[in-house]
């Protein structure tokens, strides 16, 4: 059976997103040579939608005309807000009174949460929208992940955040050796879970508005394999153990152990996918004491281990 995605454009929306959403799926009919997804475009004219680079893509149907499908996604980009209309929230609230599973990519959250689809569950936006969005909609239960899929509407953070969605439902619904090969045709290994966090975004625009920040953060990624303690990096730094902690806690929502270790794994789990290294050796490369220390540490924050990990990808 065909699943059936419509992808709502949003004036100005992500043309990275876009092809992250479509191109997996595409790729997954190539490689099964089956039939498993198709898909059409829909926008405010019904003719034409354009994206914030300047590309124009032509589209099946208005919003108003949108035919069945099983999954409908809101895809828009930069200046989401001025493109709010009420054809785009009520064609929203249409598929969701027909049991669509309806969904958002980059920025897309926001107009789901516009049109109250979003109160009280966890959604992701792109990072740059996080502040004004918690202000916006404080009853939305926003979150650091790159996409979020358990919920009854999946968002994705944008970007190739859309692609890790996309290779999700594909393994959902088809199994993880299809997903693999999707992602192999794609050149994409490091293929990330929903837990995964927007870090190097997040950190670039958080961290550079404190300088403490941003030279704690370099200090850990040039002691991975050798790490060493925060109230170390605290007196390099000529702060107290209780300020390098406070600045985490305000800009990354972390403690400065935490956000250590994560930079750790996220290391380790590259290694695992896109190199041969021995596990062992990928441990102690990435500061971890032992091969059983790592695996612990390892399966409780991704909830595999890393041979696991690494055989998924196999």
């Amino acid at each position: 059976m065909t699943t059936q995605f419509t992808f709502l454009l949003i004036e100005e929306f992500s043309h990275l997103a876009f092809s992250c959403a479509v191109e997996p799926l595409r790729i997954a009919n190539l490689v099964s040579e089956q039939e498993l997804y198709a898909w059409s475009f829909a926008s405010e004219n019904g003719e034409t939608a354009t994206c914030s680079n300047g590309s124009v893509t032509l589209v099946h149907s208005r919003f108003d005309e949108i035919e069945r499908c099983d999954h409908l996604f809101a895809l828009s980009g930069i200046n989401m807000r001025k493109h709010v209309t009420k054809p785009l929230l009520t064609a929203l609230r249409r598929a969701k009174s027909r049991g669509v599973a309806v969904g958002a990519l980059c920025s897309g959250a926001w107009i789901l949460a516009e049109g109250g689809l979003l109160d009280e569950l966890q959604a992701a936006i792109h990072w740059e929208y996080h502040d004004s969005f918690m202000e916006a909609f404080p009853e939305v239960n926003l979150v650091r992940n790159v996409f979020v899929a358990d919920e009854k509407h999946m968002t994705a953070s944008g970007g190739t955040a859309t692609a890790d969605l996309m290779l999700h439902l594909i393994e959902r619904d088809h199994g993880n050796d299809l997903a693999v090969s999707v992602a192999d045709q794609m050149v994409y290994n490091a293929v990330r879970n929903a837990t995964a966090e927007q870090r190097v975004s997040l950190q670039s625009r958080n961290g550079m508005r404190n300088a403490h920040l941003v030279h704690a953060i370099q200090r850990m990624k040039e002691t991975i394999e050798t790490p060493v303690s925060p109230s170390v990096i605290a007196t390099e730094l000529g702060i107290s153990t209780r300020q390098l902690e406070r600045l985490f806690g305000k800009y990354l929502n972390s403690s400065p152990k935490k956000y250590y270790t994560e930079i750790r794994l996220e290391r380790a789990r590259n290694l695992l996918v896109q190199t041969e290294a021995s596990v062992t050796d990928i441990a102690l490369s990435c500061g971890f004491e032992s091969p059983g220390h790592f695996s612990r540490v390892y399966k409780a924050a991704y909830g595999v281990t890393p041979v696991l990990q690494r055989s998924s990808f196999r």
